[in-house]
């Protein structure tokens, strides 16, 4: 089975590690473990890696930031097999501190999409009332949605469920659509 063809994906981070984090990302039906991240707590800058298991024997990719600060920063997305970059996501700085949002960005640094929270005013209860009401995000490419995130409501274990179904021509790089996920939960799990 190739892990990055897949058009569903189960994704969820462990309760007791919301300041570094372990996150598990499954088939659909959470039958199969695909890919694993453990991330070590209070990092200047963010250099992730993704397994393919608990075992933490295989890299499958490498999450990097390009500075210290995770403001506003991007990270590169490099397959660990071929060390060739995929592309990257920038967090929008100010953007995302009402709206949690991303830009989508190819090999060569050109914005090709975008990952966005779902409604303004859904972020906004979110961050000043309630970090209860689940996030659900846009994945687009160009002008098309290529993936849906939704988030479960579950207060203890934050989990994704992640749809690419829509994208038939496979216009997003499921290395990328994948790295937005781990993203989501390690670096934006930080603001709840």
């Amino acid at each position: 089975m190739d892990k990055f063809n897949l058009d569903r994906y189960s994704a969820r981070k462990k309760f007791w590690k919301l300041f570094g984090g372990e996150v598990r990302i499954f088939d659909e039906n959470r039958q199969q473990l695909l890919f694993f991240v453990k991330q070590k707590a209070f990092k200047l800058k963010e250099d992730i890696t993704v397994f393919s298991d608990e075992s933490q024997r295989e890299e499958v990719m490498k999450i990097k930031a390009r500075s210290i600060l995770d403001f506003g920063t991007t990270y590169d997305i490099t397959d660990a097999a071929s060390k060739q970059k995929v592309g990257a996501l920038r967090r929008k700085g100010f953007r995302s501190m009402f709206r949690d949002s991303w830009l989508i960005l190819d090999a060569n640094d050109r914005e090709i999409g975008s990952v966005q929270e779902d409604n303004m005013l859904l972020a906004l209860l979110r961050r000043f009332l309630s970090n209860l009401i689940p996030q659900s995000f846009d994945i687009t490419v160009g002008e098309t949605t290529a993936g849906k995130l939704h988030q479960a409501f579950n207060p203890f274990v934050p989990q994704f469920t992640i749809d690419f179904s829509m994208d038939q021509g496979k216009k997003l790089d499921r290395r990328l659509g994948i790295g937005a996920v781990i993203l989501l939960q390690i670096i934006e799990g930080r603001q709840g």
